[in-house]
């Protein structure tokens, strides 16, 4: 991809910051039952006794890419404690390297170890309110909603992150500490809707 058809895609993709965007979830709201199916051939929902952790992925969103292995890493480290799901709703119709396939590919490749599920649909990701690519909701063990924020301070460069939100939501969830109440918002790249 030229550095033109790359600054142009980061231009339209660009959603985000979602104060103004926030429909769907708020704090204290139940998680929407689902089951999807996921890259492993199995289908997968929030049913898990451990706290619920649910993001939002894309296989070409610039955002996602830069996040993904970050987002591996989170798994991995709250293994056991926090269950983790990512869902890919993007409209393969219209962005045709958005399907299962490819999400199977980017799983194998990252060697992701939570469950990558799709949303062909799209009902679950509407029932969210999920508006863009990584978009990031943590649940306590009763599915209510105590964290929709940012991954940390910086998506572009994991060398320059300072602040890890994500991360300071799911320890204070652990240790039976309240969640922040400030909560800056996922930036990303829109979801791309039907």
């Amino acid at each position: 991809m030229s550095r033109l058809a790359a600054s142009f895609f980061l231009a339209t993709a660009l959603v985000a910051q979602a104060p103004s965007l926030k429909p769907g979830l708020k704090l204290g709201d139940a998680c929407p039952p689902f089951s999807l199916p996921g890259t492993d051939g199995k289908a997968h929902g929030p049913a898990s006794p451990l706290p619920l952790m649910v993001v939002f992925l894309s296989t070409e969103c610039p955002y996602v890419l830069a996040t993904q292995a970050r987002i591996n890493a989170y798994a991995k480290q709250y293994a056991g404690k926090v269950t983790v799901l990512a869902i890919n709703a993007n409209d393969v119709d219209t962005h045709a390297k958005e399907s299962l396939a490819d999400m199977q590919a980017q799983a194998k490749a990252q060697g992701f170890v939570f469950p990558y599920l799709k949303d062909a649909p799209q009902v679950t990701t509407r029932a969210f309110g999920a508006v863009c690519t990584p978009d990031f909701f943590l649940f306590d063990r009763g599915r209510k909603l105590v964290y929709r924020g940012r991954l940390d301070d910086s998506w572009r460069d994991a060398a320059q992150v300072k602040v890890r939100d994500l991360d300071a939501a799911t320890e204070a969830l652990l240790a039976g500490r309240p969640v922040a109440a400030e909560q800056p918002p996922s930036r990303g790249c829109s979801i791309k809707w039907k």
